[in-house]
């Protein structure tokens, strides 16, 4: 099995938990002796080719020119796809699958497809209308009408969670025999604690109690709900520190409303931090809260429970697939700060309710959300899609496949 991925991000490219998914599936499906071809976005410093676990990565960059928006980049970005895509094509002697991640490489997909005619799995990680509650401008109906058109065109849909099953039926009217879901999964060996030169005491005082989020800062994921619960935590548990680690357009708002409630010296704003920052404050903290909005799968709730820290999430979406409510952690009510922080304080004032749910949590996500089942399952996918696809009139013709082995050999004769 050949397969050939698209995705705009990739290690070291990573705006949200896109990078991480491909990163950790490429890896498993190549250890299932799959051969995976993946183009990618460059930057960082990244080479534009190498060799990454067995996955041959391709590194692109959009044309120098200017864009005056990020819609016309990403159109830009999927010429760039294109031109590294068809070398590939015919050095290759074509694929068996064509693998797209959102619509950010839609463009580059389709064509890809008909050209090479090949089948077309598309994974679908979040949609335009669910991020923002409905479509209320053009930008927003436009990338949503190419989150449709890429569906349209895909053999076989994968999504994370039932809940975004049904989001995806709902707004892209997909068949239900045209959709599979696959969780996300998480290694749990990128989650310990390796100190460095790092101390607890950077962050909070010895007798204070650690509250942790760590994501994007945007108005999705819900950080404004946690401030708003602050007070109440504090009431019942004053020596409480908040602290909050990511970036994002929400940063400032955050910021204000945290002074403005008077509790600006219990929250710590870390911006960006690194992976192990990261899995040192899951160490160190007694409860990692994820009070999202809208979270088709909410891969961070994973996070925590494979860096066994426990876990409280809002119940919604994706996210509330991942937790069961008093087994490997809590659900407060989506938008409720009451119902937060009552979760919150349950966990501070029972340290053994903690210790149980995060145990259970973590053989959770080893016996359930490895990446080694995920990469079966895609696998699997795979598998059921090119086996529809050979048998079906749109299958590559023999004449079609004589025409390509001649254009292979003229062009390694004259290389």
């Amino acid at each position: 099995m050949r397969v050939l991925m698209l995705s705009w991000e990739y290690p070291p490219k990573s705006v949200g938990g896109l990078a991480q998914h491909v990163y950790d599936l490429t890896n498993a499906l190549a250890g299932n002796g799959i051969d995976v071809h993946l183009i990618t976005s460059g930057g960082g410093g990244a080479p534009p080719f190498e060799r990454v676990n067995g996955v041959k990565v391709y590194r692109v960059d959009p044309y120098q020119v200017s864009s005056p928006d990020f819609v016309t980049w990403v159109a830009q970005f999927n010429v760039a796809l294109l031109e590294r895509a068809i070398p590939l094509l015919l050095e290759n002697g074509g694929f068996n699958i064509l693998h797209a991640h959102d619509w950010l490489v839609a463009y580059a997909a389709r064509a890809i497809k008909h050209a090479g005619r090949m089948p077309l799995v598309v994974t679908i990680h979040a949609t335009e209308f669910g991020r923002n509650h409905g479509l209320h401008n053009n930008t927003q109906r436009h990338i949503s009408d190419i989150e449709w058109w890429l569906t349209y065109e895909a053999w076989r849909v994968i999504c994370c969670s039932r809940y975004m099953e049904g989001e995806i039926k709902q707004v892209f009217q997909v068949p239900t025999d045209k959709v599979s879901v696959i969780p996300n999964g998480v290694d749990v060996t990128n989650f310990q604690a390796r100190n460095g030169n790092a101390s607890r005491s950077d962050y909070a005082a010895p007798d204070e109690k650690i509250v942790f989020y760590v994501g994007r800062l945007v108005k999705e994921k819900g950080v404004q709900v946690l401030l708003d619960a602050a007070p109440e935590i504090l009431a019942h548990h004053p020596q409480t520190k908040f602290i909050i680690a990511g970036k994002g357009p929400y940063l400032n708002s955050l910021k204000q409303q945290a002074s403005v409630m008077g509790i600006a010296n219990r929250v710590y704003f870390t911006g960006y931090i690194n992976d192990q920052s990261r899995n040192n404050l899951y160490s160190w903290s007694d409860v990692a809260v994820f009070p999202s909005l809208y979270e088709p799968f909410g891969i961070v709730a994973l996070e925590s429970m494979a860096a066994r820290t426990p876990v409280i999430v809002a119940d919604c979406g994706g996210i509330s697939e991942i937790v069961r409510n008093g087994v490997d952690g809590l659900k407060a009510k989506t938008g409720n700060s009451h119902s937060l922080a009552q979760n919150v304080l349950a966990i501070l004032k029972q340290p053994g309710l903690g210790e149980q749910l995060r145990e259970n949590a973590y053989r959770r996500v080893l016996n359930e959300f490895n990446w080694r089942s995920i990469a079966r399952q895609t696998a699997s996918v795979y598998q059921d899609v090119w086996e529809s696809h050979r048998s079906s009139p749109w299958s590559t013709s023999e004449r079609y496949n004589r025409l390509f082995g001649r254009f292979n050999r003229l062009l390694a004769r004259h290389s």
